[in-house]
This record gives structure tokens, C-alpha cells and sequence, in this order.
């Protein structure tokens, strides 16, 4: 398998995945269930979402291990199985990926802050390194470290990956507006300064997640090209902000309003286009479409 970011290089634009856990619920996961058990226990319900997201017309399929770390598992009972979660999670997506598809793993954050003292450096390494071993013994392909805030961790995971895999390494943080109208992270790190640290630390693709939704990307990926031109950016945007009607939770930007998006956001300067939380297959079918389109134009 080509490397994603060997792949984007060439000037070809890739389409990964959409939301999980909201899939999940839709399946059946109950408040306060551990979603990553399922792949030990529902995994046919699982590969059916991975499933579903290549049949819509992902190139990139994620994994459900979002927050399958030592940390977040020993709430359930389940730190001793971290490497065996995840191992099984990346088994999943590969065999719905098959051979021809790629399979990029998700850490999320451990919920941990160095600067509070929650944890030590090396107990964070520790704990990703145990998940991302899992990941290249389960067959994929690259790592993906999203949804993270603080510098310091996301070395940490970035360490982990190079250290203990020969896996690409994928890193992409989550920024809000502030009232001033610029972007950060919940630890006060701008799109700019991301871009930045990340590159010195060895990431191989970077970009922006989860958040605000796909129109405030693009202001977030000119940020990023302000510091790099070169390097691959991966954008997975909420389905807009979430909203509740009637005791049922709703995303503003569905698969038709995405349609004026997409293009902007790849005139932006994005090589890779998901979704994230909201999104479904029906989002991904939309952004393949214009996906695909680009890339016939260009004879790709």
C-alpha cells in the first residue's frame, strides 16, 4: 500500500470516513457503554460501519479506537485489554478495506494534562504505545492522532507511532473561534502554531477535526498554509453544531448544504476530506462525488 501522504503528493485528493460513535448509538450503544468493547463484541455491527463508509466511496477508513487508551479503558475494567482492543479494531477496518483501500487507526486524547500533573510524559507514551503496537500487529496502514489540544501529549503519541511502528503518522487538532474572531485549541493553540510544532515533531499529515463545522475550515486551513504549502493537510469537520429538538440531537449541515463547502475547502488547500462527528455515508457520497470529479479534471 502507497503511503497516504506519497498518494496526495501527486496532486490526487483523497476521501476518508465519517463519524463513528454517532453510528454506534444508531446501532444500539447505550449511554455509559464503552463503544471500543464492541469490537470485541459486536464486531459484525462494527465492520458494517467501516463497511458502509467504503461503499460510499472512502479511500480512508478509520478504526473504532478512538478512545481505546489505558486511561480512558480503566473506567471500564478494561486497561489490561488495550492492545487486544485495538489490535481487533484495526482488524475490523482492514478487512472491510480489503487490499485496496487504506486503513488509518484513531487515537483520541487520553483526557490527561502533563501541565496539571494528571500524568507523566513517559506514562503517556506508554499507554499510546501499547495502542499503536496493537494498530501494525491488526494491519493498518497509518495512525491517526486526532481531536487533540495540547502539544505536549500529541509528541507523545507522535513518538509512540515512529518509535514502535513503521505506520504514517496522522495528526490533526481541534480549534474553536474565539471572540476575537481567531482559531484555538482548548490550551490556546493556534492552527499556525500546530502546524509548526507538529511538522518539527515528525507528523506526517496534519490538519483539523471535529469542531465547528466545514465552513469554519477553511479560514483554519489557509492558517496552516500560512506555515507550510508542502505539507498534507486531512480535514474531518463536525456535521456543523450539534442541536437538540424535541429531545433528539440534530447537525445543522447535512449532505446537501455540504455541497457549497467541499470545493471551498479544497481551493483552500486540503488534500484529504471527511467527516467527523454528524457525519454519515450519505455526507461521504457527497464529498467522493465532488472528490472524484476534481481528481478526473486534473487526470488523477
Amino acid at each position: 500500500m502507497n503511503k497516504i501522504s506519497s498518494i496526495v503528493t501527486s496532486g490526487k485528493l483523497l476521501v476518508s470516513d465519517g463519524a463513528w460513535g454517532t453510528y454506534l448509538i444508531k446501532k444500539g450503544l447505550k449511554t455509559g457503554e464503552c463503544l471500543e468493547l464492541w469490537n470485541l463484541t459486536n464486531d459484525k455491527d462494527v465492520f458494517a460501519i467501516a463497511k458502509s463508509y467504503i461503499e460510499a466511496g472512502s479511500d480512508i477508513i478509520e478504526t473504532n479506537s478512538f478512545g481505546a487508551n489505558r486511561f480512558k479503558l480503566s473506567h471500564y475494567g478494561l486497561d489490561e485489554k488495550t492492545q487486544e482492543i485495538n489490535k481487533k479494531a484495526a482488524e475490523i477496518s482492514r478487512e472491510a478495506a480489503g487490499n485496496s483501500k487504506i486503513v488509518m487507526a484513531s487515537v483520541g486524547p487520553t483526557g490527561k494534562f502533563l501541565m496539571m500533573g494528571d500524568v507523566s510524559e513517559e506514562d503517556l507514551y506508554e499507554s499510546f504505545k501499547e495502542q499503536v503496537i496493537g494498530f501494525s500487529i491488526g494491519g493498518a496502514d497509518a495512525v491517526c492522532i486526532e481531536t487533540f489540544y495540547a502539544l505536549d501529549e500529541a509528541e507523545q503519541a507522535i513518538k509512540a507511532v515512529k518509535a514502535n511502528t513503521e505506520l504514517e503518522v496522522v495528526c490533526t487538532f481541534t480549534f474553536d473561534k474565539n471572540p476575537d474572531g481567531l482559531f484555538k485549541t482548548l490550551m490556546g493553540i493556534s492552527p499556525q502554531k500546530m502546524a509548526e510544532s507538529l511538522i518539527i515533531c515528525g507528523a506526517d499529515i496534519i490538519g483539523a477535526n471535529c469542531g465547528l463545522g466545514f465552513e469554519a475550515m477553511v479560514p483554519i486551513i489557509k492558517n496552516i498554509r500560512e506555515v507550510s504549502d508542502k505539507i498534507p493537510i486531512l480535514i474531518q469537520a463536525n456535521a456543523g453544531l450539534p442541536e437538540i429538538t424535541d429531545g433528539i440531537l440534530y447537525y445543522s449541515e447535512t449532505p446537501e448544504v455540504i455541497k457549497d463547502y467541499i470545493p471551498r475547502i479544497i481551493d483552500a488547500g486540503a488534500n484529504i476530506i471527511g467527516g467527523c462527528c454528524g457525519t454519515t455515508p450519505e455526507h461521504i457520497e457527497v464529498i467522493s462525488e465532488i472528490v472524484s470529479n476534481y481528481n478526473r479534471k486534473k487526470n488523477l
